[in-house]
């Protein structure tokens, strides 16, 4: 894989705009490693957890998921010790027992704004996060399996424990979207899905209507960045092409353009492919910045050389 100096990979970036779609530790990678492209940048983060220091604060007030919104802030947040402050977490058994110190601060700035993008524009403000953050909805929600048509598993926990890949996915209740979401898709030249979980973090935004509609209405070309190991889980189990064709089959359309995959052979996607990004030395699931940098390059100059591609749901 080539890799250019950086002043090259940076000027492919010069005047875009690109929305990335995705959950907590695979978004905030991705944005961190383009965090250079400013306001240019957004984030729509999946708010369907139910876990942890979110599910105790969804419980008790009634809230969309805040964990995922911050681990991407604590990932970009150019403030010292911002990270650190986010992800602090208070000892279990304590009166705060477990949570997670910028959950509670996201759920506090909520409670004074008129909406949720308001407290997270505030605090993303305070820590100088140099992109825009939003949530997928504005609206609580949860996922929903749909394993058989007589069996159902209600909300993200349980879907992460699920053996095989369920018929369908779904939100319940159906929520509308963030309208700023709706105005960067409009806007973009590019979006990105990934890394992350494909059913937990990938997936999320997508099952939002009007998100996918916008995306199907939008000139914007899609990037699947998949992960680097195997998530512990039934897409995890499964390979690249039938992850795909299993989202093709709930979307009711081909919304994928071009994958990025550490994978070389045998994919069989009918699909361009970048490869050869490489994991951090430190972490083998989490995706070296440089490298990520270079193929998500790779991808653009790839893309910009083909058609706009029309995108049809058989739903619309």
């Amino acid at each position: 894989m080539e890799v250019p100096n950086k002043k090259r990979q940076l000027d492919v970036f010069k005047h875009l705009r690109i929305t990335a779609i995705g959950g907590g530790h695979g978004l905030g990678r991705l944005m961190s490693t383009l965090a250079f492209m400013k306001r240019r940048l957004v984030g729509v983060v999946a708010t369907t957890d139910n876990g942890g220091s979110t599910g105790k604060l969804r419980a008790a007030n009634h809230c969309i998921a805040w964990g995922d919104i911050r681990n991407c802030m604590s990932q970009i947040a150019d403030q010292p010790l911002a990270a650190e402050v986010l992800n602090y977490r208070f000892a279990e058994g304590s009166d705060l027992d477990g949570h997670s110190l910028g959950n509670l601060l996201l759920y506090c700035l909520d409670e004074l704004s008129a909406r949720p993008l308001d407290g997270i524009e505030l605090l993303s403000r305070l820590l100088k996060v140099p992109n825009r953050i939003l949530p997928m909805s504005e609206t609580p929600t949860d996922l929903v399996a749909e394993i058989s048509p007589d069996l159902t598993c209600f909300g993200e926990l349980y879907v992460d424990r699920l053996i095989s890949m369920p018929q369908r996915m779904s939100l319940s209740p159906a929520v509308q979207a963030t309208p700023e979401v709706l105005i960067h898709i409009q806007q973009s030249d590019y979006i990105i899905l990934g890394p992350g979980s494909f059913l937990t973090s990938v997936l999320p935004p997508l099952l939002v209507a009007e998100i996918t509609q916008a995306i199907a209405n939008s000139p914007a070309k899609v990037i699947f960045i998949d992960n680097l190991v195997a998530e512990p889980s039934p897409a995890g189990q499964l390979p690249l092409a039938a992850r795909l064709q299993w989202l093709e089959k709930q979307l009711g359309y081909q919304l994928i353009d071009i994958v990025i995959s550490p994978q070389e052979r045998n994919l069989d996607l009918g699909l361009p492919v970048v490869n050869g990004v490489t994991a951090d030395p430190q972490l083998a699931h989490r995706h070296h910045s440089e490298s990520l940098l270079n193929a998500v390059r790779q991808a653009i100059d790839y893309l910009s050389t083909q058609s706009t591609p029309c995108r049809i749901s058989e739903s619309m």
